[in-house]
């Protein structure tokens, strides 16, 4: 009897948990069961209609799901197609066209208008490139797929509660294809916690220069970014540096140490302005990800403020091209 009770304390878990996000049922009979999933969190059925009415299955977005730039190009190409001379240029134009209000959140938010720049440049061109797709599709069918299904469904139950909320309007939820938004490009979780309606207009338009940086500058504070501190160094590593050391994935950086400590791993170590009792780790950003790359190139030592990065998008290559232009801004500025 013991055993049979456990087994279906298991079944409820399990079916409570995981049968909403299976494959094994079509994508319309998904649709079905998540409306009611939906309406047990706070989302009516009226806005489920009206937001949810028009959402279907789009293969394209498992297709680019599988294939991110983040797997497949090495670090040195991930990072300059992203921190062209171009790219400063069109970031330094935006600046000068808003730098009143572009320096009073620089002050206000104490986050530099150089990472600020830097993360709108990488991740929509400077609002040129917010995306066309439509996010409930492309959250929906995130949602359904296997591969990463609770953390999309947790999603789309935040837009459709900021939807059922009347703090973002479905009709212009069109962006990425994996459900982020704005020039920022945020996810309904990063809306939910950290969007401003800077201008007081009742509305969240993170497309609007306004809203997107103010609401961009209070994210990357409340996550613990530290003004004027460092993000990363390019260091060359010296061959007795212990693998232990070493990370490869953006997941969880381990071993963190004083600089100090490191600095002995490395060449030229007098040559860095750093202070000693700064928290870093080393990272090898091609190590895993691209074939026969070397062991111990390219190699940097990364500091917090690059971990809040990560916070932001959990890729080292995207982490070191943030930093990158950033740097290029504050000589360009």
């Amino acid at each position: 009897m013991k055993i049979t009770r456990n087994f279906f304390i298991f079944i409820f878990l399990f079916f409570n948990n995981s049968s909403l996000f299976a494959n094994d049922i079509s994508f319309d009979d998904w649709l079905k069961n998540f409306k009611i999933y939906a309406l047990k969190n706070e989302i009516s059925e009226t806005t489920f209609d009206k937001a949810m009415s028009h959402v279907v299955f789009l293969p394209k977005v498992i297709k680019y799901d599988r294939f991110q730039p983040e797997f497949y190009e090495d670090t040195k190409t991930y990072v300059s197609k992203r921190t062209s001379s171009l790219k400063v240029k069109k970031g330094t134009d935006l600046y000068k066209s808003n730098q009143s209000f572009i320096n009073s959140i620089d002050s206000k938010f104490s986050v530099e208008k150089s990472l600020l720049l830097a993360l709108m440049g990488i991740e929509t061109n400077f609002g040129t490139y917010v995306g066309k797709m439509d996010i409930l599709s492309s959250l929906a069918t995130l949602s359904f797929d296997k591969r990463r299904s609770k953390f999309f469904t947790k999603e789309l139950i935040t837009i459709l509660q900021l939807v059922e909320r009347n703090k973002i309007d479905h009709n212009i939820l069109y962006g990425s294809w994996a459900g982020a938004f704005g020039n920022f490009q945020f996810m309904p979780s990063t809306i939910e916690k950290y969007a401003i309606d800077y201008d007081k207009d009742d509305v969240i338009e993170l497309k609007s220069t306004k809203d997107s940086f103010a609401s961009a500058a209070n994210y990357i504070n409340k996550i613990g970014w530290k003004k004027n501190q460092p993000c990363f160094i390019k260091v060359s590593l010296n061959k007795n540096v212990p693998k232990k050391l070493l990370n490869t994935s953006a997941k969880k950086l381990h071993n963190k140490n004083k600089f100090k400590i490191l600095k002995q791993y490395i060449k030229d170590n007098e040559t860095y302005s750093i202070s000693e009792n700064l928290f870093g780790a080393i990272i090898t950003p091609d190590k895993d990800i691209i074939p026969d790359a070397e062991n111990l190139e390219p190699a940097y030592i990364v500091f917090d403020n690059y971990e809040k990065i990560l916070q932001w998008n959990r890729s080292l290559r995207f982490g070191l091209a943030v930093c990158t232009l950033k740097n290029k801004f504050e000589n360009a500025l």
